[in-house]
């Protein structure tokens, strides 16, 4: 293990469990201390919320520079939520300075040190300006390998969201086995990490990520297995905009790396295809033909999948729209809750 990662694993192996949370008794925003650091979150419950009947929880990630409201101040958003009987809860990010000021963010993998999968950079530093945060240059070294590093490097966002799910449902009558994540930009890079890492994924019954994609070189499959053990059993929706020069999803069945083109960075992220290939492997989906076109039911979409043998909704689900860097939620929204309800886990009798 090199120097750079050992680093960054100290730094987040500081992270410890919640000492001192606000109670949750209704809709509103709430604070927790999770590792010496006091987080801010909203939970959003439907009218109908009843304490004596479990309901499912999606969690809502934001993307960078945004906050709790992001999402849940989309009148889209909570709607079909409160129609639908779903608690939202939308934590905020850590800021580039003291928790909760500017460019709030979340870290996954190589967003903080600057070192994509393959060993390399994520981004080209020739050409991409040095976003670095404070929190990633300590007195013993820089936790950031390089300055390619964009994201907050004081917590283990992980950890957080373990810990921010188990308050939730100490406060709260949750569906534990109907507990989802989705993000949008950086909150949907994020969501990835949520659904790769063994630690988070089996938390969730199914994860959606919203025009965000991992890092180059990041292609792990879901750390959460089936019953048996031999597969995957983490259903994903990732919905991508094909003008989008921030986050591009590539072309159909190119299986390279993706390159940020806005004219003032150069990001490297998987492409949509390789990193649905390696999520439809995992899930013993065969990938040596091409993705098979699915009607979602939405006008704005082509969306394709690996797992075309499935019944119902596919597992593995690449959605691409003619849009940019945008969440175009009216229809976006929709389409991730329907995913979400097309994996619901119903409990048998008894």
């Amino acid at each position: 293990m090199n120097l750079v990662v050992t680093s960054l694993l100290f730094v987040l192996c500081l992270s410890s469990p919640a000492v001192r949370a606000e109670p949750i008794a209704a809709s509103g925003s709430y604070t927790m201390e999770h590792g010496g650091v006091s987080r801010t979150f909203r939970v959003h419950l439907p009218p109908g919320y009843d304490s004596s009947v479990p309901a499912p929880l999606v969690l809502i990630f934001h993307g960078w520079g945004g906050d709790e409201n992001e999402f849940l101040d989309d009148k889209t958003v909570t709607s079909l939520a409160d129609e639908r009987g779903y608690i939202l809860a939308a934590p905020r990010g850590l800021g580039s300075g003291e928790p909760d000021h500017r460019n709030n963010s979340w870290s996954f993998s190589g967003s903080a040190s600057g070192v994509a999968g393959d060993g390399g950079k994520v981004c080209d530093d020739s050409l991409t300006p040095d976003y670095s945060y404070p929190s990633c240059h300590t007195p013993n070294g820089p936790v950031a390998g390089n300055t390619c590093s964009w994201t907050q490097c004081q917590a283990d966002d992980v950890d957080y969201v373990i810990d921010l799910v188990a308050h939730l449902e100490s406060n709260l009558n949750i569906d534990e086995q109907n507990i989802f994540a989705t993000g949008g930009s950086n909150g949907g890079m994020f969501t990835w990490e949520l659904g790769q890492n063994p630690a988070s994924a089996p938390t969730f019954q199914a994860i959606a990520s919203l025009i965000g994609l991992p890092h180059k070189g990041y292609l792990g499959p879901p750390g959460k297995q089936d019953i048996s053990g031999n597969g995957a059993d983490l259903p994903v929706l990732v919905i991508t905009g094909t003008l989008d020069e921030v986050v591009p999803p590539g072309a159909w069945e190119d299986p390279s790396y993706t390159t940020t083109s806005n004219g003032s960075d150069r990001f490297y992220y998987t492409g949509a295809t390789a990193i649905t290939q390696s999520w439809a492997a995992a899930h013993h989906c065969p990938i040596s033909g091409a993705a098979v076109p699915f009607d979602d039911g939405f006008d704005e979409t082509d969306c394709r999948s690996y797992c075309s043998d499935d019944p119902g909704w596919p597992r593995v689900l690449d959605c691409r729209a003619k849009m940019g860097h945008t969440y175009s939620l009216s229809w976006a929204w929709p389409l991730i809750m329907d995913f979400f309800a097309a994996h619901f886990h119903f409990a048998g009798p008894g």
